[in-house]
């Protein structure tokens, strides 16, 4: 069987350091990373990365508390994200792939959280794979999300100063924080389409939550019909 290989967006100013922590999150349960698509062609499924905010032009608003913008990113995020879930294929959305993944969608953002002090708490010096947990999120029941890491409360790191504003309506809201921010959304019925605003890659060492996020991933490239993995690397 051919290796799993899924698009993994980034930043045209990316630094391979922060590339890296998605990158070998994906290597460790099977899933070669293939950055920056044109298109998701003989790929099996789409990762959107953190960075920068999103152009709050694309949800209907003007710049009031967003920081640098990246319109060539968006647009080809928002092109895979919709390649992605017209296949059905899975998805995994990270931090500003939450944001995206609901302003795709027709949701809106908040462009600067008035708890940031709370959000955006960037670990120093901290080892790759062991960040520490900047705060607590409850995950609802009845969710992917808790099939996958367990319903209640997991602690999680936290870097972000925007987040979900108006839910998009084809997601539903699969997890919180303490102070009512969306930490999780995910789309009901596909094969898997799940987006969290932390940092999953960055704990894999320490949280178990965080390491069942990326082995779920897998399992459900693994899944895929077969006609549709004939199909890898043509």
């Amino acid at each position: 069987m051919s290796a799993m290989r899924v698009a993994a967006t980034f930043g045209t100013k990316t630094s391979e350091a922060k590339i890296a922590p998605y990158e070998r999150a994906l290597r460790q349960v099977g899933i070669e990373p293939v950055r920056n698509p044109a298109s998701l062609d003989a790929l099996d499924g789409l990762l959107l990365s953190g960075g920068a905010d999103i152009n709050p032009a694309l949800y209907g608003q003007t710049i009031a508390g967003s920081d640098e913008v990246d319109d060539v990113r968006d647009e080809l995020e928002i092109r895979l994200l919709r390649e992605a879930l017209t296949a059905d294929l899975p998805v995994l959305a990270i931090c500003r792939g939450l944001q995206l993944f609901n302003v795709a969608c027709g949701g809106t953002l908040v462009q600067h959280l008035s708890s940031t002090q709370v959000h955006r708490q960037k670990a120093q010096k901290a080892e790759p794979g062991k960040h520490p947990s900047a705060h607590r999120v409850w995950v609802g029941p009845d969710t992917r999300l808790a099939e996958i890491i367990g319903a209640g409360g997991h602690d999680v790191n936290s870097r972000h100063h925007q987040a979900i504003e108006i839910k998009a309506e084809s997601v539903i809201v699969s997890a919180i924080s303490e102070d009512g921010v969306i930490e999780a959304i995910e789309k009901p019925g596909a094969a898997f389409a799940v987006a969290v605003q932390w940092h999953p890659e960055d704990r894999v060492l320490v949280s178990e939550a965080d390491r069942k996020l990326f082995q779920a991933f897998a399992a459900a490239i693994a899944s895929l019909p077969a006609n549709r993995a004939a199909n890898r690397h043509l």
